[in-house]
């Protein structure tokens, strides 16, 4: 089951972190999360799972930056969020995927006691200028049944800014 917005408030500061936390970004059964300013994007255009694909980052200035299609940016969120007891998740905001902007492109899912910013797989249709704070995706919490174990890798969470993939680190 999905957490209503009045049990996401009920729970802030306890079972849910959200760091900043502003009412106004509540919804009815999700809260909205907004875009920093930093942007990577990898260097190669072929890249290679097994090796730490060089990368760069963007800022993105206050009149804007326009995204272009069949480029991936990784992004993050402005907001910090904590979890325990829950099952985290985030998905575009309707408005944002009517301009064709896609926030996540597999990982939408979250694990039972992860902690940090939300990394953000970005990828548009058509060229779109994107500004940074704005309400891109938002985030619900699932219930979780039974005995579970928190997530402890570490691989992802607790993580301070934009983070590429680590799948290099399994592969060796």
């Amino acid at each position: 089951m999905i957490l209503s917005g009045i049990e996401i408030e009920k729970k802030i500061g306890k079972e849910i972190i959200i760091e900043p936390y502003d009412k106004k970004q509540l919804n009815p059964n999700s809260y909205n999360l907004r875009l920093h300013n930093e942007l990577v994007v990898y260097d190669d255009v072929v890249l290679d799972i097994k090796i730490n694909n060089t990368h760069s980052t963007i800022t993105i200035p206050k009149e804007g930056f326009v995204l272009q299609p069949g480029k991936l940016y990784l992004g993050r969120t402005v907001e910090y969020t904590k979890v325990d007891n829950y099952i985290p998740m985030i998905d575009g905001r309707s408005s944002i995927g009517r301009l064709g902007m896609f926030i996540h492109i597999t990982a939408g899912l979250g694990n039972v006691g992860t902690s940090g910013f939300w990394t953000l797989e970005i990828f548009v249709v058509q060229p779109l200028r994107i500004y940074a704070n704005v309400e891109v995706c938002q985030i619900f919490f699932n219930t979780i049944e039974g005995e579970y174990n928190s997530y402890l890798s570490g691989k992802y969470s607790a993580n301070e800014g934009v983070q590429p993939s680590f799948l290099y680190k399994e592969l060796v």
